[in-house]
């Protein structure tokens, strides 16, 4: 018989009085999975079932995402609230730390900011800093966001996501996506729109001193390659991977390559 499918368990993790929540499955070294800004924690689920076979696969909602509360401050106050969950944890061993799109950044600015919160980063579809176009969309989706509510910009997320080719052959899926990026706190958005518009941490990369995998989608359009190769370039230990034919969520598109990718760098 096949071997039975992990089940996960909710847990809210207090960080001083505000709640951090997660979903948890699985036994062995631990892999934290951190989501995009224009998803949910539920954008991992295709690969968390598998990672749980081997590993202790912890998917946390960011702040501001689901049930965890939202945080005061910008992108800085985020990766210490993540960070304080991931103490609380009280993991046996420093865990793995996966984090695509704005988790990515999340994951990346802890990196910096607290030193050996993760053995092992895995960063996906994110990159040091953005260009000028970059920044500008930033700066056009929270204003449109703003005025208009998140509605307003649910075609132009789907876009960022997915490919026009993906949207046209996978419609259930993008209209799962579409209902998700709705239930975005608005406020969460802007404040991180208005983070990532100015982010710039190409002078802090030098300071990773772990294992980094850099993968990214070929055709992702909101952190193009090009971002993610400058990132690989800057970190001093760092491998870069192209996942074919995918945009900005490849674990979403194609989760069996996206493995392939993943677990001879993440091991069992």
């Amino acid at each position: 018989m096949p071997p039975s499918q992990p089940s996960f368990s909710p847990m809210d993790i207090a960080v001083g009085p505000h709640r951090v929540h997660a979903r948890v499955s699985g036994e062995g070294q631990p892999i934290i999975l951190l989501h995009s800004l224009l998803a949910d924690d539920s954008s991992f689920d295709r690969i968390a079932v598998p990672l749980a076979q081997t590993h202790r696969v912890i998917l946390l909602a960011l702040p501001g995402f689901g049930r965890s509360d939202r945080v005061a401050g910008g992108l800085e106050a985020v990766a210490d609230r993540v960070a304080g969950a991931i103490k609380e944890l009280d993991l046996a061993q420093s865990p793995l730390l996966l984090g695509n799109g704005y988790g990515g950044f999340v994951a990346l600015l802890m990196a910096i900011r607290h030193p050996g919160i993760a053995r092992r980063l895995i960063l996906a579809d994110c990159g040091a800093t953005f260009s000028e176009p970059g920044r500008a969309a930033f700066r056009s989706m929270s204003a449109a966001a703003q005025e208009k509510g998140i509605a307003a910009i649910a075609e132009v997320a789907m876009r960022r996501l997915f490919s026009p080719e993906f949207q046209t052959t996978h419609p259930a899926l993008v209209e799962e996506r579409r209902q998700r990026f709705l239930a975005v706190d608005p406020q969460t958005f802007q404040n991180a729109c208005a983070a990532l518009a100015t982010l710039d941490l190409r002078a802090h990369l030098g300071s990773i001193d772990v294992p980094v995998l850099v993968l990214v989608g070929e055709h992702d359009e909101a952190t193009p390659p090009a971002m993610s190769r400058e990132l690989a370039a800057g970190l001093p230990h760092a491998q870069l991977n192209l996942v074919t034919g995918c945009a900005h969520v490849p674990q979403l598109q194609d989760p069996e390559q996206f493995l392939s990718v993943l677990n001879p760098f993440i091991g069992p």
